[in-house]
């Protein structure tokens, strides 16, 4: 087969197994890191070796990585850098060091390694998957909370401490040692990272100026493309880690007016590539080996996960300040080994610091351990949530008195606090109830009206605020749930008393009229708000304007009425839809022929005032 019917095939094969087993893997509640991982060790040469050597697209597979740590760097600018420094430079920096050193302890005492080999070993299984970790946060949409901010701190201190790292195998080498080539590499290391700052800097601003001005789409992203892949080109030339390189210059990048241009056109090839990469890791899981040793390679990931997951556990809680369950949090998304690992301990079989069975084995072991960690978080999900805090609420906030009210109103949210202030204009006696808080907190410092906190269900809590008196009750949450359970309380304690509800949907609608409810479409109104503004701009009058729209609220109020009888019938709901909105279009017909030349000469008058005025 040709090179490029290779690749042909190569990326077909990639983009089909993303389509099938993603999509399974979300369907399964597993992640789509999960489904990456399965499906590269699926197509992988292990299984049905429809890719048979996986090295072969391995460097393609690591511009995921590239792309990921350039749009880190792009939101991570120095200053922000600066005021995150005691996050990533203190718990960063004592958990590579506090793990590595026990790891490297480990590998030399107990499993008889040079002390050479068991610094890499060790600091090489310190480091953690930055894509993985990434991208399960964003998955469980944890990025902005505690454990998330804390995780990328240490990444963002583990990807800056990959540079020494894969800087020393060569000097730590025998070959290198014997060559006296290690002076020279650090050299190589040092040019390449100035010409990425002094490029960055001082080059990519112009560059990106002038493309600018061409106006076209496709150079812009072409320039995005070639400043990450070629930055990546530079850093593998100096064998310094590619995605170091990408967050350098996203990093210089990130102050710059073309950021979030940049951003953008790279989104989508990050995701893809990222990908590519977690399938790249999956196909070269040997799964031989894993046959062949299954008590090491399965006891090496078990004990890497228990030997880190306390480390981060103890660093997030004494260090990064975590709760017990945002440190536990951080511990189980952290504790498996790193995409980082793979390229140290490549260099360190390269350079004659690890044979090729003990490479082998560190590589599946830390594949394993990337795959089981979205299981066991999947798995410990329902005891990883915060329990239910209750509030601590002020005494004054409970202590309702008796206010006479003529209405009382449930949910301060926007619609009541729109009811409050018309009530009180009005001088309409009220009493009003709410579960946040901060809610009443708020409203009581702007504006001293009679808001208490309490649950209107409770027994008392009516009774004490004088509802027995009031002629409405007016329920005005978002939750629809909350909304039925309180009206239908409401229609049996208090039979005579008119209820006005607010209404999410149609369904709610009807749901709310079963009870005897008064229901109030949320966004109804508002709608035909909205459409009065465009008809105003389209030229037509003011009583044309409202006659279409009383001629819509009738109608609909019809339809909506009809369909209560069977609002259960999905069938018959579609059914009287479709027949509704043809007969709505019917009768639009004739106003609308009867309209057309009246705006076609209010459009003719405007096009004269534009000409004169030329």
């Amino acid at each position: 087969m040709s090179e490029t019917g290779g690749l042909l095939h190569a990326s077909v094969i990639f983009l089909l197994t993303a389509v099938l087993m993603v999509p399974l893997a979300k369907r399964l509640k597993l992640g789509a890191v999960l489904g990456y991982l399965l499906g590269g060790v699926l197509i992988g040469p292990s299984v049905l070796g429809l890719i048979h050597e996986p090295e072969s697209i391995s460097q393609l597979s690591e511009l995921g990585v590239v792309m990921l740590m350039f749009i880190i760097g792009l939101e991570l600018s120095p200053r922000r850098l600066w005021v995150m420094r005691r996050a990533v430079f203190g718990a960063g920096l004592a958990q590579v060091m506090l793990t590595g050193t026990l790891l490297a302890l480990g590998a030399w005492q107990l499993f008889n390694q040079s002390w050479q080999a068991a610094l890499i070993l060790g600091f090489g299984l310190a480091l953690s998957s930055t894509a993985m970790g990434l991208q399960l946060l964003a998955e469980r949409k944890e990025m902005s909370s505690a454990h998330g901010r804390q995780a990328f701190a240490i990444l963002l201190f583990q990807d800056i401490a990959a540079i020494p790292l894969i800087a020393l195998v060569p000097a730590l080498g025998s070959a290198q040692v014997s060559t006296g080539e290690g002076g020279s590499h650090l050299l190589q290391i040092a040019a390449s990272i100035g010409v990425v700052v002094l490029g960055g800097r001082y080059l990519l601003r112009p560059v990106f100026r002038i493309v600018a001005k061409t106006g076209l789409q496709e150079v812009s992203t072409a320039t995005a493309l070639l400043v990450v892949m070629g930055t990546a080109w530079l850093m593998e030339w100096a064998h310094v880690s590619m995605a170091l390189g990408a967050f350098l210059a996203g990093m210089l990048l990130a102050d710059s007016e073309y950021r979030h241009e940049l951003e953008s056109q790279l989104e989508p090839f990050k995701g893809l590539l990222l990908g590519l990469f977690f399938i790249g890791v999956g196909m070269s899981a040997d799964l031989s080996l894993l046959v062949e040793h299954p008590i090491v390679i399965v006891g090496l990931a078990l004990l890497l996960l228990a030997l880190k997951f306390p480390l981060f556990f103890f660093v997030g809680r004494l260090i990064g300040k975590l709760d017990t369950l945002s440190a536990l949090k951080l511990g189980l998304l952290l504790a498996a080994g790193g995409e980082f690992a793979f390229v140290l301990f490549g260099l360190a079989k390269d350079n004659a610091l690890f044979n090729a069975q003990l490479h082998d084995m560190l590589v599946m072991a830390i594949t394993l351990s990337m795959a089981l960690t979205p299981l066991i978080l999947l798995l410990l999900s329902r005891h990883l949530t915060h329990p239910q805090v209750t509030p601590k609420v002020p005494p004054e906030y409970e202590e309702v008195d008796d206010h006479h009210p003529r209405a009382v109103i449930v949910g301060m949210g926007r619609m009541g606090q729109i009811i409050t202030r018309v009530l009180r204009a009005q001088r309409v006696p009220f009493v009003a109830f709410e579960t946040e808080v901060d809610t009443i907190s708020i409203t009581r410092s702007l504006d001293n009206i009679a808001i208490y906190y309490g649950d209107p269900l409770r027994p008392g809590v009516l009774r004490s605020a004088g509802a027995e008196q009031a002629e409405f009750f007016i329920i005005a949450t978002d939750d629809p749930d909350i909304n039925l359970h309180t009206a239908q309380a409401i229609r049996k304690r208090y039979p005579k008393m008119k209820v006005i509800a607010r209404a999410r949907n149609r369904q709610h609608v009807h749901k709310l009229w079963d009870l005897g409810v008064n229901p109030i479409r949320e966004t109804f109104h508002s709608s035909l708000e909205m459409s009065r503004q465009v008809l105003q701009g389209l030229g037509l009058k003011e009583t044309q304007i409202e006659a279409r729209l009383q001629r819509f609220r009738e109608h609909d109020e019809r339809v909506l009425q009809q369909q209560h009888e069977f609002y259960n019938d999905e069938t018959a709901l579609f059914q009287t839809a479709r027949q509704a909105r043809t007969e709505l279009e019917t009768l639009f017909e004739t106003d609308h022929l009867e309209t057309m030349p009246e705006v076609l000469n209010h459009r003719e008058q405007a096009s004269g005032v534009k000409c004169k005025n030329r």
